[in-house]
């Protein structure tokens, strides 16, 4: 009887340590017959707003393909022109402090067991920003298009007309390290040259800190992208808009050297969890064809199919393209 009490005790002790540990994973064993697709958040790019035409074609791409999913387009302000003006102009650290206040006062997405992300361009690395920072509700699937993960080594060419552009790109050209410029326009704030990369670290308002590039590291950052059961990189094959477009999947690109992902710090060291999730197949790296955010329906429903719906769903259903790479497609 003494033998069976303290395989009791290390019974339950095994299931509340594994309950702590991944509160995600733990909740796939709570909810096995609910098959209600988990909410959808979607973090809009530069110069779009969160009601555009296209993103509520997206919003129902997504509910079509998991019927009865909440889709909830983030948004710096009710009004459109104000929501495109901020990202332009604006502070992203308190951008994704809105979005995490935000999603604590939604009364179904503070009340979900957790929810799916998908960033289009810059929205995705703000949105694996509020995941290292916030991450509650916890992000089941992130998964981000032609994101600058690793920051853009130049700026974007504006339409002759587009004069909210092409006012913020002559500012970024002229000091991109400036306080002011780094607190305030919003593509300086994850603007990385590697031949000036000490300036980066001491000034960069946003991205050296949570890609964790600075000596003293916020370990939670970590330990937050650790509970993602998927993060899923696609990189536009045909990418003129972002310069590299390698830094979808972390590439280091100095001039016509590249350096990929799993040879890099950020990864053997593990400053942000991804050599973790790589170990655990969790790390998809995904290409897309055409120029930045030539997006099909096809590929938003293989997206939505994989890596969205129900808390249970089967990861991953789908085999990756012959175009996929860095390391034979998603798994290792």
């Amino acid at each position: 009887m003494a033998i069976l009490g303290r395989l009791r005790l290390l019974l339950i002790g095994s299931l509340i340590t594994a309950s702590i540990a991944n509160p995600v994973e733990r909740r796939h064993l709570d909810n096995d017959e609910d098959d209600t697709p988990l909410p959808l958040v979607i973090w809009h790019g530069l110069g779009d707003t969160y009601n555009a035409d296209g993103m509520r074609s997206v919003a129902e791409l997504a509910e079509a393909i998991n019927p009865g999913t909440l889709v909830y387009a983030i948004r710096m302000d009710e009004n459109a022109a104000r929501d495109r003006y901020a990202s332009f102009v604006g502070n992203v650290t308190d951008q994704v402090a809105k979005v995490c206040a935000d999603f604590a006062a939604h009364p179904i997405l503070s009340t979900a067991p957790a929810i799916d992300a998908l960033g289009f361009s810059q929205g995705g690395q703000f949105l694996r920003a509020y995941v290292e920072r916030c991450n509650n509700p916890p992000v089941r699937s992130l998964i981000t298009f032609g994101s600058q993960h690793n920051g853009i080594s130049a700026f974007r060419d504006c339409t002759p007309t587009d004069w909210v552009c092409r006012v913020a790109m002559a500012v970024l050209r002229g000091d991109a390290w400036s306080s002011a410029v780094q607190s305030r326009l919003v593509p300086a704030q994850y603007y990385r040259n590697p031949e000036e990369y000490e300036q980066y670290l001491e000034h960069s308002n946003f991205l050296a800190d949570i890609n964790n590039e600075r000596e003293v590291k916020n370990w939670t950052y970590r330990k937050n992208m650790e509970r993602l059961d998927n993060f899923v990189m696609y990189m536009f094959e045909d990418d003129t808009t972002v310069i590299p477009k390698e830094t979808a999947w972390f590439e280091e690109v100095n001039g016509t050297e590249s350096t990929p992902l799993r040879a890099r710090r950020l990864y053997t060291e593990d400053w942000i969890g991804l050599r973790a999730l790589d170990r655990k197949g969790r790390l998809k790296f995904r290409t897309a064809p055409g120029d930045h955010m030539q997006l099909s329906d096809e590929l938003l429903m293989e997206a939505f199919g994989d890596f969205c719906g129900p808390l249970n769903l089967r990861r991953g259903r789908s085999e990756p393209r012959p175009g996929d790479r860095n390391g034979g497609g998603d798994d290792l």
